[in-house]
């Protein structure tokens, strides 16, 4: 039985892994530990934990690492809480391989463990670029990763380009999709009545997160995008950000804005986060999920900064600045009837699956030989 051992830290990629922890479910030879942290245990964001739990899957580890005062170097100094609760979990756990995703902090704290510890890592959603820490987050991760599971070939490509050996570059898509192409989300009706949106009339889905190297404007930058919104007077649902520096702010922007009627959630379930996302009329912020699961649905996204910068986007993105009239305008131009027709023909898409992207990865996992090769990186350059 080979055993891997999986970091979740964020909701947004807890949707990376959530598929992928099921295909394991169903392998006879593979098993898996799950260590959740951060967000996923912050009782203000939601405490997203029970979420994991409620989909059956067995927590092993919880690292708690978040520091109060979400600035620079309140982050900084979480992360180096998570680098110790990690190798101390993966000290007792074990594992043959370690599992991460995305461009967190915490992820790239586990792959520093999993590394020195002389443990494979396999780095979902490897190889992209996007604006923010994250951004370079993702790409240092990738130096200490042993498999890179791209989801394009734009992805592959920069990983061959920053050094990566070919044999460890595997183009499998965006497993984060899977659930969407199979069905696995909640239905209208249940998001109507859960939200309490009228589905007839335009709805605006609102997540944005506070951006690292401009946190002194997170509330600012928050307030230009309800003032646009509000201004357009159209039903909204908000989530709240991430506990990145700033967020702070930007929460408490949110609830002045709750007590004039805006609808705001701590945490939205990921298969009501989905269903959502399928009735919304747009998105706006600054989510990745925008930029990924947007697109598939022809669901027109308002990328409000600098947070996605240089991210692989389709054209159902419309970038703007963090002002007010831009935003504004910008959403009249995603609500027009044309823009959405045009993205339900036969737009770019930049991020596909075909309902089939964890089953690869899993198998990956499963077969896949650990040895010295593996082991001992080699850049190309």
């Amino acid at each position: 039985m080979r055993r891997v051992a999986i970091m979740t830290g964020s909701r947004g990629e807890y949707g990376y892994i959530r598929p992928v922890i099921r295909e394991i479910e169903a392998c006879n030879d593979l098993d898996y530990s799950l260590i959740v942290t951060n967000l996923h245990l912050l009782s203000e964001f939601g405490y997203s934990l029970e979420e994991i739990e409620r989909d059956g899957f067995r927590v092993t580890d919880k690292i708690y690492m978040a520091l109060d005062g979400y600035t620079p170097a309140s982050m900084a100094k979480s992360l180096g809480v998570c680098l110790m609760g990690m190798t101390d979990s993966l000290m007792r756990l074990n594992p043959d391989l370690v599992l991460l995703a995305g461009d967190r902090g915490e992820q790239l704290m586990a792959a520093i463990a999993a590394a020195h510890m002389n443990i494979p890592v396999a780095h979902i959603q490897a190889g992209e670029v996007s604006g923010n820490i994250d951004g370079v987050t993702r790409h240092a991760i990738a130096r200490f990763a042993h498999i890179h599971f791209a989801a394009n070939e734009d992805a592959a490509e920069r990983l061959r380009k920053s050094g990566e050996q070919e044999f460890r570059i595997l183009l499998t898509g965006a497993p984060q999709l899977d659930e969407l192409v199979n069905g696995q989300f909640a239905g209208a009706d249940e998001v109507a009545n859960v939200f309490g949106v009228d589905l007839e009339k335009p709805l605006v889905l609102l997540v944005q997160h506070p951006v690292t190297e401009e946190y002194e404007d997170a509330g600012k930058q928050m307030c230009a995008t309800l003032d646009a919104i509000c201004e357009l007077r159209h039903q909204t649902v908000a989530v709240f950000p991430n506990n990145d520096a700033g967020s702070d702010d930007a929460r408490q922007v949110l609830e002045r804005y709750r007590r004039q009627g805006l609808r705001i959630e701590r945490n939205v379930p990921r298969r009501l986060y989905l269903g959502l996302m399928r009735v919304a009329s747009v998105m706006v912020g600054n989510s990745s999920s925008g930029l990924i699961e947007a697109p598939v649905l022809s669901l027109p996204a308002v990328n409000v900064g600098t947070r996605q910068r240089g991210r692989y986007r389709g054209e159902n993105v419309i970038d703007v600045p963090a002002e007010q009239k831009a935003i504004q305008r910008a959403l009249t131009r995603a609500l027009a009837p044309d823009f959405r027709a045009r993205l339900l023909g036969d737009c770019n898409k930049p991020y596909v699956s075909d309902g089939r992207v964890a089953m690869r990865i899993v198998e990956v996992l499963r077969t896949i030989n650990i040895d010295e090769r593996l082991l001992k990186k080699q850049l190309t350059y």
